[in-house]
């Protein structure tokens, strides 16, 4: 569990910004919260495909979908299930990106 301690400090991230970003956001400030948890999500898949040198972070998208789904019966309506798909994309989008700058960045001659 040691060898994946990043990977799961990154989720544990995921988790709270799943759990506790909607306590703090009005009802008027939904489509603001949505854009920031998506483009949140994005940024830490590439910070997770930066730092880690497992083949579980490529997992990542899936974990974020199901880290999402209880989200939807607890603040949401069912409505919002199509968000899951919307963080799947995202955080997939975001780990292709990130393991391509990975290789990118390690095929680099060091000076």
């Amino acid at each position: 569990m040691l060898k994946y301690l990043y990977e799961c400090c990154v989720l544990v991230v995921q988790f709270l910004m799943f759990y506790i970003f909607p306590l703090f956001a009005g009802p008027t400030d939904s489509m603001g919260l949505v854009f920031f948890m998506l483009l949140f999500t994005f940024l830490l898949s590439l910070i997770i495909t930066g730092i880690s040198n497992n083949k579980i972070k490529y997992l990542y998208p899936v974990a974020v979908a199901i880290l999402f789904l209880p989200t939807v019966l607890i603040y949401y309506n069912q409505s919002a299930f199509i968000h899951t798909a919307w963080y799947f994309v995202a955080s997939l989008i975001g780990v292709m990106i990130g393991s391509i700058l990975h290789r990118i960045l390690k095929k680099m001659p060091k000076e």
